[in-house]
């Protein structure tokens, strides 16, 4: 007899017990199997049955077919004539590929038979509720059930769940000599493992080496599997010779009720009686049925209760580490492991848990938000919100209301309240970014807003008190904009409590590869392409560039690369943007002209100056400090060659 289980499907049964020799599959009424998924060609397959076996063959459909086996899958095609033998343990991979309808097959041995056969009883789950009225009718019956089950419920450990689950099985089945406690394997859902196996009166038996695991018998666990329902089988010895495993146990009748999870059956309760010829009856079955079902809900709750310690140790155990990783790498968001950037971070640690105002000041592209999140994050704020704004990208009139709120009817289309930026960020941290560009009336506003820790909404009378860490940043020199009259004076000294100076990234060359490698990560991620990484050359290209755009401009190219990438191939140099190849040149145009050692090494000399002032715009302080020199050795040199 052949076993179909619908694993994966739309189905109106969960498994078939066919004997018939063909047997059809697919979406129309008239099949032995219907599967209505949309996937599914109307006849679909069929099974044929051949001598002893089954073979099968897909009937040309839409979506094909294919079999499982051993892990290898296998597809019914033309090139095995839509045909193939099958094999106990096959799964049946029916319609679309990504999302197949899946039906294990088995075939059904002759000791499955006769326990059909020789079956008394069955109950299903959907009696459960008809068999709990009918004991709740019998307070004797009631009292006695109530008692055995009762210190289930106090059980959080699995092990003592399992002894109580024996304890009651045998409290209410007085013919009950044996009980065994299968349960579904966690990482092999067709596997059963025993739990626990006691005679009455007897301690939890130790596994025998060599032993089959699962005593109790194979048919009865495959006809609990297919009925999904409990069964009861009588004089077992006699009637069923052939079923070596109830023969080895001397079970002369059983009872076994699946243990459910919903839908899902998770082991086994079985009560054997081996020692005389009374048979369980009925009522007992019923009882049993009950006691699984209280059975089922206390393991349950024993293996919540088992997970969630896991997951505490183990969560506890990543704090740990978390930890250790955090105080190993400070700013883990903000890459870099230059002097330069190592001179942030150092500025970083001092200031983090202080009120002071932070003004971060660089060139654009260099992460000044990342940097100003960093501090957030890392404070006493954190549980609080981080604002950002740009003081750039509004109008003088939008701006305002934007930090500072506005009340209904302030202007024409103020229609309701607003709350602006500093109060949503109250307890928190506002950013202000490009804070040079801010017009001086609101200058002044924000000065009240750092001296006195009040604003006052737009339109509004009252003014209102908030607790906001303001960190601005600027790419702007605002010294120099003081002197010129675009900037308070007064303002900047409360802006400039703590100075940051972000390098631009032709400072801290030593850190493009970091970045290159972490962006190309980044985006390998999220197009789903593999690549292997950067060739030395195109490193080298790219640490040599001068990177105008900073960061910004760094994690655009690369994105460009992972986007036009040939997979599994790693970044050359051909590949990048023609502004970056310009740096293969270079070599060329560094190369003096034939002379003295003297003469040559000048000619080299005065061209990397050259560049040098050229990327800080003449800024000698900047060139000084980037070919680590003093600025009068750089004076000293122009000099002497010229320039």
């Amino acid at each position: 007899m052949l076993v179909l289980e619908i694993l994966r499907g739309t189905s109106t049964r969960p498994s078939y017990e066919l004997n018939a020799p063909v047997i059809t599959l697919g979406r129309a009424s008239t099949n032995t199997v219907v599967l209505t998924d949309y996937h599914l060609s109307g006849e679909h397959a069929q099974i044929l049955r051949e001598g002893n076996g089954y073979v099968f063959r897909d009937l040309r459909s839409t979506n094909g077919s294919a079999v499982e086996r051993a892990g290898t899958r296998i597809p019914v095609d033309a090139s095995r004539r839509h045909e193939l033998g099958l094999e106990p343990g096959d799964l049946l991979l029916l319609g679309d590929s990504r999302a197949p309808v899946q039906i294990r097959v088995r075939y059904t041995a002759a000791e499955d038979a006769e326990i059909a056969e020789r079956l008394i009883a069955s109950r299903s789950i959907i009696d459960l509720p008809a068999v709990r009225d009918q004991i709740e009718h019998d307070p004797v019956s009631a009292l006695k059930l109530y008692k055995a089950i009762q210190p289930l419920s106090g059980r959080l450990d699995q092990a003592a769940v399992l002894e109580a689950v024996a304890d009651a099985t045998f409290e209410v089945l007085a013919r009950a000599t044996h009980v065994t406690i299968l349960l579904r394997s966690e990482n092999e859902k067709d596997r059963f493992t025993l739990a626990l196996q006691r005679e009455r009166g007897g301690p939890n038996k130790p596994l025998e080496p060599g032993v089959d695991p699962v005593r109790a018998s194979r048919a009865i666990l495959r006809r609990v599997l297919t009925d999904r329902a409990a069964i009861l089988t009588a004089n077992a010895q006699e009637e069923l010779p052939s079923s070596e495993s109830i023969h080895s146990g001397q079970i002369l009748s059983v009872i076994a009720v699946p243990l459910w999870r919903g839908e899902e059956i998770t082991g086994l309760l079985q009560a054997d009686n081996r020692r005389s010829a009374g048979m369980f009856d009925e009522s007992d079955l019923e009882v049993a049925l009950l006691v699984g079902a209280q059975a089922a809900l206390a393991l349950d709750n024993a293996g919540l209760v088992s997970r969630l310690k896991l997951a505490e140790e183990r969560a506890r155990g990543e704090n740990v580490y978390l930890k250790k990783k955090e105080e190993k790498q400070r700013f883990p968001d903000i890459i870099g492991e230059s002097p330069a950037m190592q001179q942030v971070f150092g500025q970083l640690d001092k200031v983090i848990d202080t009120r002071a105002t932070v003004c971060i000041d660089g060139e654009t592209g260099t992460g000044k938000e990342l940097v100003a999140s960093a501090i957030h994050y890392r404070s006493g704020r954190r549980e609080k919100m981080f604002v950002a704004q740009n003081c750039a990208a509004l109008p003088e009139n939008l701006l305002e209301s934007e930090l500072f709120g506005h009340k209904r009817g302030a202007f024409t289309s103020a229609d309701s309240d607003k709350k602006g930026l500093f109060e949503i960020a109250d307890g928190g941290t506002l950013f202000l970014d490009e804070m040079g560009e801010m017009p001086l009336s609101l200058q002044a506003k924000l000065l009240r807003v750092l001296q006195e820790g009040t604003i006052r909404p737009v339109g509004a009378t009252a003014e209102k008190q908030v607790d906001v860490r303001i960190i601005c940043a600027t790419n702007r020199d605002l010294a120099a904009e003081v002197e010129k009259g675009r900037f308070r004076s007064d303002l900047y000294y409360r802006l400039m409590v703590f100075p940051i100076r972000l390098p631009p990234l032709r400072e801290r060359r030593e850190d493009i590869p970091l970045l290159a490698k972490h962006f190309l990560t980044k985006y390998a991620a999220e197009y789903r392409v593999e690549l292997p990484g950067f060739s030395q050359e195109s490193l080298d290209a790219l640490s040599s560039y001068a990177w105008p755009g900073n960061i910004r401009e760094l994690e655009n190219e690369i994105q460009r690369l992972v986007i036009q990438a040939e997979p599994n191939l790693p970044v050359e140099v051909t590949d990048l943007s023609p502004r970056l190849r310009k740096i293969e040149g270079t070599v060329a145009k560094v190369a003096p002209k034939k002379g003295t050692l003297k003469e040559m090494m000048d000619q080299v000399e005065r061209w990397l100056i050259s560049e040098a002032l050229r990327d800080h715009n003449n800024n000698k302080t900047r060139t000084a400090a980037t070919l680590g020199i003093t600025r009068e050795g750089l004076h000293k040199k122009l000099d002497k060659l010229g320039l």
